[in-house]
């Protein structure tokens, strides 16, 4: 059912009613950290308010707004099914409110860079290396959101993305991946100074997913005969690179987000012809963001630092390998 507000404000329901006005904005940021929380113990702690104070407050809006936003049970909240439709709205109204007053806090938001990015990516790149860039620009507040869902950049606060993408035609490319097989040193045996592809036997093969550039690398390589332990599949190669790093087998995985543990000496890498790989990471930015002096600065940063690992790959891989 849709409801409307008439020209004093008064909700309008379907058949006419005429509701109460919504006379304060407390009873709705109150019932935003319920409903996110899915407790008022929860929310009372996060507003610092008691349980009973937000619980009045749900209480008044729902009298206010003519229906039920919770379902009490002895022991937890849910959200009604309006509730859960008031309270996606509520979420972005309140989100667009803090970023419109932060922009008008005496030109604070020009000191504030937020970045939206990828789980392995941000935890596996962007955390061991932002040091770097903060040090060029202390002035700067860093708010980094790792999440893989899809940001507009157009109306949410962030101010940039970072995501892995398709590179073909992208105007935003920062790094072509490779696939890299990479072990931990702790698997080499007594009097073994590296792992070949001839070892691949001996130990379970970490993949992302799907086995199917696993099937590519060794076909490129002349190594399809097995047999081989495909046991274990992660949903991350940051997880994924994580275990490799603690020698729970040898990872088909990212360069970019092994890159830092292969630079410490965490990771090595099995020499290999590679196979073609059609994605990588890529600046992703509104046109109207685009030009501003902290997003120039980090863009700059981020493409010499990609840059870096670009040649520290091509280093890795030596001279002497083909690209199939």
């Amino acid at each position: 059912m849709q409801s409307s507000l008439d020209a004093d404000g008064y909700l309008l329901e379907d058949a006419g009613t005429r509701g109460r006005p919504l006379r304060s904005l407390s009873g709705l940021i109150d019932f935003d950290s319920a409903a996110r929380w899915g407790s008022f113990t929860l929310a009372a702690q996060e507003l610092h308010k008691t349980p009973a104070a937000i619980s009045l407050q749900v209480k008044q809006l729902e009298e206010t707004v003519g229906f039920a936003l919770f379902v009490r049970h002895p022991r937890h909240i849910a959200l009604t099914e309006k509730g859960e439709e008031l309270a996606r709205t509520v979420a972005q109204v309140l989100r667009e409110l803090r970023t419109k007053v932060d922009s008008l806090r005496g030109g604070q938001d020009e000191h504030m860079l937020r970045i939206s990015t990828t789980h392995s990516f941000a935890l596996k790149w962007l955390a061991p290396n932002i040091g770097r860039f903060t040090d060029l620009h202390p002035e700067l507040d860093i708010r980094i959101e790792s999440s893989d869902r899809l940001v507009d950049l157009e109306r949410e606060e962030h101010d940039l993305a970072i995501r892995h993408c398709v590179t073909r035609d992208h105007p935003g490319v920062l790094f072509e991946e490779h696939m890299v097989i990479a072990y931990s040193p702790a698997l080499l045996r007594q009097g073994e100074t590296e792992l070949t592809l001839a070892d691949l036997t001996r130990f379970p093969l970490l993949y992302e997913d799907t086995t199917e550039y696993w099937a590519r690398i060794l076909r490129a390589n002349d190594a399809l005969q097995g047999p081989y332990d495909f046991s274990r599949s992660f949903s991350h190669y940051g997880v994924l690179t994580q275990a490799a790093v603690a020698g729970q087998g040898i990872a088909l995985v990212a360069y970019s987000i092994a890159h830092d543990d292969i630079r410490k000496g965490a990771l090595r890498l099995i020499r290999a012809n590679s196979v073609p790989y059609p994605r990588g990471y890529c600046f992703i930015v509104a046109p109207h963001k685009a030009e501003r002096p902290k997003v120039v600065q980090f863009r700059a940063w981020l493409q010499g630092e990609m840059a870096a690992m670009t040649r520290a790959l091509e280093e890795s891989r030596g001279q002497t390998r083909r690209r199939v």
